[in-house]
């Protein structure tokens, strides 16, 4: 009787002692807000810091970014994880890859009007919405490149002596856009393009940040980034050394954003986020961190670097739903190709 006298006193002594504990684990975790993002969105000189630190202070909750490499290595996750995702929110997708993240069945509408949306071609999208956007383009180094290539046609079939850093279309959503900016100019000829392209290429890195870092080691004249890149340069570095090459045929689009999960669905953090994303609280620190062109209000202009970068004479873009028909139709293509 006293041994079991005992253990009743210890279970409910145990009880005391953990169920507040267990109580208060339950409402930090109702109190937290797991976003999915890319690694140079939470590097201590992008946008994570700034934005979670804005958000934190106007919803007192806990903000927990869980980062991989880049754009499509974030799809590639989600579609691995499945219903078991962690996420409440993914961001860093991009309009080349919507329709096939639309399809895991994964997302739910957001349910937030787009009015402050400020995107080219609008935007109507019910389940993504947009934080940032700009053009892909090969950044070169002055010092080292005297003449750059004023075309896609000149990349392609330019002096292979002259290397380009580029990064891979199965992991990066810079790389993708690579890949269906040469398949929108070339069309069926697009594995051609490759095979004569192939000699200028010094390496094919998982994500963006690996591959400007090579090109600001001067591992390579040129690099795969955007037309707005320089401006890092001109406001941070004060120097015009690096630039970015207008090609006559046109830049390819690209318009990245974030998502709302089924888990997101029952998180009331998910869609106060998605509506902090669009007001400037958030879209000030897009420009001078992500070097992006913000994709709806900011409080200030622009810095006046942004207005002397390359403005793209046509804008190219793939509907999405036929990137998600084909993409592992062109990676195949690509890897045949960058494989020999």
């Amino acid at each position: 009787m006293r041994n079991t006298g005992l253990t009743t006193l210890l279970s409910l002594t145990l009880a005391l002692g953990v169920l507040p504990a267990a109580t208060a684990t339950a409402k930090a975790a109702e109190n937290t807000l797991t976003i999915y993002t890319y690694d140079s969105f939470t590097a201590e000189w992008g946008p994570g810091p700034i934005v979670e630190k804005a958000f934190e202070a106007q919803c007192s909750c806990q903000v927990d970014f869980v980062s991989v490499a880049d754009g499509v290595a974030l799809l590639n996750r989600i579609k691995l994880e499945g219903a078991n995702t962690k996420a409440d929110l993914v961001l860093g997708l991009d309009t080349n890859l919507t329709t096939e993240a639309r399809a895991t069945n994964l997302f739910v509408p957001h349910g937030i009007s787009a009015e402050s949306v400020a995107v080219p071609g609008g935007w109507n999208d019910d389940t993504f919405l947009p934080y940032d956007y700009g053009y892909f383009a090969v950044v070169y180094d002055t010092e080292k490149l005297q003449t750059p290539p004023t075309s896609l046609k000149d990349l392609v079939e330019g002096d292979p002596s002259q290397k380009i850093v580029i990064q891979d279309p199965r992991t990066s959503t810079p790389g993708l856009g690579l890949l269906l900016w040469i398949k929108s100019v070339y069309g069926d000829d697009a594995g051609n393009a490759w095979a004569k392209l192939k000699n200028r290429v010094l390496t094919v890195t998982p994500g963006w940040s690996e591959a400007y870092g090579l090109f600001t080691k001067n591992e390579a004249p040129m690099v795969l980034s955007y037309t707005t890149s320089p401006a890092y340069h001109i406001i941070a570095d004060k120097t015009e050394r690096y630039q970015a090459a207008s090609f006559s045929e046109g830049h390819y689009l690209q318009v990245e954003v974030a998502g709302m999960t089924k888990k997101g669905a029952e998180n009331p953090l998910a869609k106060q986020f998605l509506q902090f994303m669009l007001t400037p609280s958030f879209q000030d620190a897009v420009p001078e961190t992500q070097w992006m062109l913000p994709a709806a209000k900011t409080s200030e202009p622009l810095d006046e670097a942004f207005d002397r970068m390359v403005k793209p004479t046509k804008s190219l873009t793939i509907p999405s739903d036929e990137i998600a028909e084909k993409r592992k139709t062109w990676i195949d293509e690509w890897l045949q190709v960058m494989s020999r």
